[in-house]
């Protein structure tokens, strides 16, 4: 796998609390030729413990991007993960630690792809995860799953470098791509839009419609050629309720 292949990983930390564990991923990252770290809202600034357990990755610290929200650092990926060891009901497809390896390793070398880490206490949101196209996982003994930040991050480095070099090795054409995160979620503001302007979900009583159908299309994955066709499918459905209404109003 090229080095800029490599460099369309982007690891993305969401509410990190202690800034020795920034640290620590940053010296993971590198390990496994990893460079692009993403902190969202973080609990915590860069200290000289941050910078102690980072070693020699302390240029990865220096390029920390920290953005205050998750749409803001995934909003040109076109492949966002999500780890965690809970499912917080939303039935995303679910990929091992090697699993996400392999696929981020494909994708990257045609897209900007994400994989994202949640607080050290209680781990990604459910807002959050429902951002994401699959929810990752590292199997582990079933007694006591739980693992550190930094440790959970060099297992999925690790993978990713691993399937990376096989990707280099047997290189894959590609026919399709997908669309980027911004893409999709302008087509989930023109659905929305569709839907309320046709009855089908009432403002006054939204309900969970929009996250439900949110989780159906991250799962679906569209790619753009499919995405332009439900935009088309949305536009056509406009026209036709604005002839309805000019005829309703002769």
């Amino acid at each position: 796998m090229s080095e800029n292949s490599l460099d369309n990983i982007r690891i993305i930390l969401v509410n990190t609390q202690f800034p020795g564990n920034i640290g620590a991923v940053a010296r993971a990252m590198k390990n496994m030729g990893l460079s692009r770290l993403y902190l969202v809202n973080p609990g915590c600034k860069l200290d000289k413990e941050a910078w102690i357990r980072a070693t020699s990755a302390t240029e990865i610290l220096e390029n920390i991007i920290t953005a205050d929200t998750l749409s803001e650092v995934i909003s040109d990926c076109q492949l966002v993960v999500g780890t965690s060891t809970r499912d917080r009901g939303m039935s995303l497809p679910i990929l091992t630690a090697r699993e996400c390896g392999e696929k981020m390793a494909v994708e990257a070398t045609r897209e900007q792809v994400a994989l994202v880490f949640g607080q050290e206490s209680c781990g990604l949101s459910g807002e959050h995860l429902l951002q994401c196209n699959f929810h990752a996982y590292i199997p582990a003994n079933p007694d006591y799953t739980s693992l550190n930040l930094a440790a959970a991050v060099q297992t999925f480095c690790y993978e990713i470098f691993q399937a990376s070099e096989a990707e280099q090795a047997q290189p894959r054409e590609y026919h399709f791509y997908y669309p980027s995160n911004k893409d999709m979620a302008y087509f989930f503001e023109h659905l929305e839009k569709v839907l309320t302007g046709i009855g089908f979900i009432i403002p006054q009583h939204p309900g969970q419609m929009m996250q439900r159908l949110k989780r159906l299309f991250n799962r679906a994955r569209p790619d753009e050629k499919e995405l332009n066709i439900l935009r088309g499918v949305l536009s056509a459905v406009e026209k036709q309720c604005d002839k309805l209404s000019d005829k309703s109003e002769k």
